[in-house]
């Protein structure tokens, strides 16, 4: 016997402009969409390791080898990430018999490459010599390397030979400022000028910029440190050269911490999010005997819809550092720039291990499609209702999973919270399973199975979204024009 809430749902409290929302997806990382909800909440969920993709441990890479960038390119995934070797930062106590550490060098980029992101190789490119050999994937060397984050530029007036652009640290006058590159063919680079780009930051680890084609300008999230903690600021420019004066990134009333890192990014299925990923900070827990250097990092995870105003309610790690000893070291567990799907309905997020140990390596972690947070609903149940929407359309997709026992059952109801006919509770499909892309059909009647009334009858009208969930999880939704 099924059980299920059907009784009125609450009234919304007050009146408020709908949400034009139209065919974009939307995830349930925030209180965006939600007016109340009773009986569930969001819930953060944890990427699954599928396993090391690349040990760092080429002569012109090492221990301290850091700040990955992974992003799909056409046929192709790229990587690019520091090559360092620093003295001093193993514990020799933690070594195993035969370890050796690559010696101490100078500075680099390295360079990868995939042809489905989850088998990685180093291409020989041959464009700078390193140790009297030019057999080497390094695509940039000097002072420039610390935190050099390259990108493919999604600006539809980008000349072919500038779509790909990158930014990195240096010291200019004694101070680190932003300094921009570009390529042709995302291996061979070089400065867009001499004179920075950026001046108003700190800059000392990874600094992401992308095009954002939802605002159509380019967006900088970058290091800086405010009252003596690591923190982010936004900047925009329209030309990638004159940038706007940067603005304090904004984390409500949550605790203030270290943010090492922030791997922001704008959602690839909805680009009107950035997903960002901050390799958290605490420089006074050291968890390993005869550390060099105090502190333990782990990643977190917040979201945003302007890049300032962030969404931090998700205090709890998003990626511990695990059963490894070797990840409780001060800089490890870094998140890499960029999320990229490596299947039909799997992203891979990648992610910097054993840092300062000569098996430092790239791990590959998994999620399902829009799986970084869902509403969530144990299985006593309860229901969410959504602000006033307005969608185009003619079909809602839902990206849900159910236990067999756990459901979904939907209403759509005018903005003064009223079922509106056609699509009431008692009309709704029982929605069950597991579906990254599930399209809802109503019924008039579940004995004939007949169908109910057309989505596009109401499209472009304000109305609200009631679900009645049980023991299930609803990680996005959209509405779509294709007949299906």
């Amino acid at each position: 016997v099924l059980f299920y809430l059907t009784g009125p749902s609450a009234k919304p409290a007050q009146s408020e402009q709908p949400l034009d929302i139209g065919t974009r997806l939307e995830l349930f990382v925030d209180d965006y969409l939600i007016d109340s909800m009773e009986g569930l909440r969001l819930k953060l969920h944890t990427p699954i390791s599928a396993g090391k993709v690349l040990t760092l441990n080429k002569s012109w890479e090492g221990v301290t080898s850091d700040y990955v960038i992974v992003f799909k390119d056409e046929d192709r995934y790229r990587m690019y990430f520091r090559g360092t070797s620093h003295a001093g930062y193993t514990i020799p106590s933690m070594l195993v018999p035969g370890e050796k550490e690559v010696p101490e060098h100078i500075g680099v980029t390295s360079y990868a490459e995939s042809p489905d992101g989850l088998s990685w190789s180093r291409p020989s490119l041959g464009i700078y010599e390193f140790n009297g050999s030019n057999d080497n994937s390094i695509v940039w060397m000097g002072p420039e390397t610390c935190c050099f984050a390259p990108f493919k530029d999604a600006n539809p007036m980008v000349q072919a030979e500038n779509q790909y652009k990158a930014v990195s640290t240096t010291v200019l006058n004694q101070k680190p400022v932003l300094v921009g590159y570009v390529s042709p063919d995302a291996v061979n680079w070089k400065k867009i000028r001499e004179e920075p780009i950026i001046t108003d930051g700190h800059f000392d680890s990874l600094n992401v910029v992308f095009w954002d084609t939802v605002q159509g300008h380019y967006v900088a999230i970058y290091r800086s440190i405010r009252n003596g903690i690591r923190s982010i600021k936004y900047a925009f420019s329209q030309d990638f050269l004159n940038w706007s004066s940067g603005q304090w990134g904004e984390f409500g009333d949550t605790p203030i911490e270290h943010l090492y890192t922030n791997a922001a990014t704008a959602y690839f299925r909805a680009p009107h999010i950035y997903l960002s990923f901050p390799r958290r900070y605490l420089p006074w827990k050291t968890k390993l005997e005869e550390v060099p250097y105090p502190g333990a990092s782990e990643t977190v995870f917040m979201s945003s819809r302007d890049g300032i105003h962030w969404d931090r309610r998700f205090m709890e790690a998003f990626i511990r550092p695990g059963r490894d000893p070797r990840n409780w070291m001060h800089r490890s567990t870094l998140v890499s720039w960029g999320v990229v799907p490596t299947g039909p309905d799997t992203l891979s997020i990648y992610v910097l291990r054993n840092r300062d140990f000569p098996s430092v390596y790239v791990e590959r972690s998994v999620l399902r499609m829009d799986g970084f947070v869902s509403v969530h609903a144990g299985y006593s149940g309860g229901e969410l209702v959504t602000r006033p929407l307005i969608f185009q359309g003619q079909n809602l997709i839902l990206n849900f999973a159910t236990s067999a026992a756990g459901s979904i059952r939907l209403e759509i109801q005018d903005t003064q919270g009223n079922p509106l006919p056609g699509f009431s509770l008692d009309e709704s499909p029982l929605i069950w399973g597991d579906e990254i892309e599930h399209t809802v059909q109503w019924q008039r009647s579940r004995v004939k199975k007949a169908y109910g009334e057309p989505l596009s009858k109401i499209s472009g009208k304000a109305v609200r979204l009631r679900f009645i969930m049980k023991d299930a999880d609803l990680f996005s939704l959209r509405f779509n024009s294709k007949n299906k």
